[in-house]
């Protein structure tokens, strides 16, 4: 289970962070932070290890890896 945010979402906000201090802006300001927050559950891992993830939490999940 990983729980935290979107690799995606941190690469674009790394360019975006680029593009700021390029034009100018110090690296110092404040920094972006990330702003949508992944729940990844691996159920085939989970079975290995002789974990049962309930169902509720499966359905909350935004990526399930069977």
């Amino acid at each position: 289970m990983s729980y935290g945010s979107s690799l995606d979402d941190a690469h674009r906000l790394e360019g975006v962070y680029v593009g700021r201090v390029l034009k100018g802006e110090k690296p110092a300001d404040p920094v972006q932070q990330a702003v949508k927050i992944e729940l990844v559950l691996n159920l085939r891992t989970a079975k290995a290890l002789g974990l049962t993830i309930p169902l509720p939490l499966s359905g909350r999940a935004d990526e399930v890896i069977e």
